[in-house]
């Protein structure tokens, strides 16, 4: 089987291309009822890193790794960073959390009582203050403010409390620090959530201004939603500030990517590639937010990468040119036959001979259960507390 004829030009987009990795996904995970455990997972955000050293070692793209605060916190951040740089990876976007202590019950930012939003906004000034002695520059924004009941608050209000942190925190930024603010169609809220759509988001980003965009999180949205669109539209409008790719069959998320519908990540990464946006001078993060429970930690963050890596080689691999043409003349069925043919090229042999070209194993997989890596930490990670969703 021989690799798909590919330009220089594609091969250079694809081998600088590049993808974040969630601390948390290096952890024990699970589901809303129980968090399961898995042996040989990092006790501490200095092993989670090393673990995420491992994806970029054996993939090549993937030398960004994103903390999250407070599980990832340390006396020295500083120490962190040169960690990571030891390891060949760097710190990425910080990421707050205003969702799990007790006062967040009724929200965060948008919560009824001033010294809860008080409490929520200088968390996410500390963040800022972890950003710059990590090196990051981006704070990613989610919060799990909402309400469960009709009449149980001001729907109006709460949106007026989230416009005054975001205006406190955008102020708050320095250099070259810039907020990306995601949203989620519900959970854990059941009634109304307070960033509910990318309508929301965009409209809150643009009114703070260019340091604010929004992240697409590939699992946050109505089923059947053309996701594709929203990421056209955002890109048009200089607002797509990020994505969190995953995947979810049904009401939940975090999967790994285009393991629900490879399709719909070819069509996402089809209107990345057409927009010139696939790598880091574009200012549009790819940022894996997989971290599910059955999987082997590891392998399913090698995994997502390589499933974003070959979606994005076949939307490399369109026509343009064709179907440029193909859509002038009105050609529905010629049109969308250019796309499928993309679609439905085998990019396998192609990014095996390009990791060969890079100094890697053709098969980062294979690779990675070769080198005894996980046989080793399970040796050397005994006593202490395993890290986990909520540490």
């Amino acid at each position: 089987m021989s690799a798909p004829r590919a330009d220089q030009r594609v091969r250079e987009t694809l081998r600088n291309q590049r993808i974040e990795l969630p601390s948390w996904a290096f952890g024990n995970s699970g589901t809303r009822f129980k968090v399961f455990a898995q042996p040989g997972v990092p006790r501490d955000p200095f092993e989670k890193i090393a673990d995420a050293a491992q994806v970029q070692r054996y993939t090549g793209i993937a030398p960004l790794v994103s903390l999250h605060i407070p599980w990832d916190t340390v006396e020295d951040y500083g120490k962190l960073a040169e960690h990571a740089a030891a390891l060949g990876v760097s710190i990425g976007v910080i990421n707050s959390n205003t969702f799990q202590d007790d006062d967040y019950r009724l929200g965060s930012v948008c919560h009824p009582d001033p010294a809860v939003r008080r409490k929520a906004i200088e968390h996410l000034k500390d963040c800022l203050r972890i950003m710059a002695a990590t090196g990051s520059d981006a704070l990613k924004l989610w919060f799990a403010d909402g309400i469960n009941y009709p009449g149980q608050d001001d729907l109006t209000d709460r949106q007026r409390r989230l416009a005054d942190a975001l205006d406190e925190v955008y102020d708050a930024l320095t250099g070259e620090q810039r907020i990306l603010l995601e949203y989620k169609l519900f959970e854990p809220a059941f009634y109304a959530t307070d960033v509910p759509d990318w309508g929301t988001a965009y409209a809150h980003t643009l009114r703070l201004g260019p340091k604010a965009k929004v992240v697409v999180d590939t699992g946050h949205h109505a089923p059947h939603t053309n996701i594709e669109f929203i990421v056209a539209f955002l890109i048009a409008q200089g607002k797509l500030g990020a994505f969190d790719f995953n995947s979810r069959f049904y009401a939940d998320d975090d999967l790994m990517v285009g393991a629900a519908d490879p399709f719909q990540l070819f069509r996402i990464m089809n209107e990345i590639v057409l927009a010139d946006a696939v790598t880091p001078d574009s200012g549009i993060g790819f940022m894996l937010d997989q971290c599910h429970n059955i999987e082997p930690k590891i392998q399913a963050q090698i995994r997502s990468v390589l499933n974003v890596q070959e979606a994005t080689a076949k939307a490399l691999l369109v026509d343009r040119d064709a179907l440029a043409l193909a859509q002038r003349e009105g050609d529905v069925l010629g049109a969308n036959a250019i796309l499928m043919d993309a679609y439905n090229t085998d990019v396998r042999p192609l990014l095996a001979d390009l990791r060969v070209e890079m100094g890697l194993d053709p098969d980062p997989v294979a690779a990675y259960r070769r080198s005894g890596y996980l046989e080793k930490v399970i040796d050397e990670r005994t006593g202490g507390v395993a890290a986990g969703w909520g540490a």
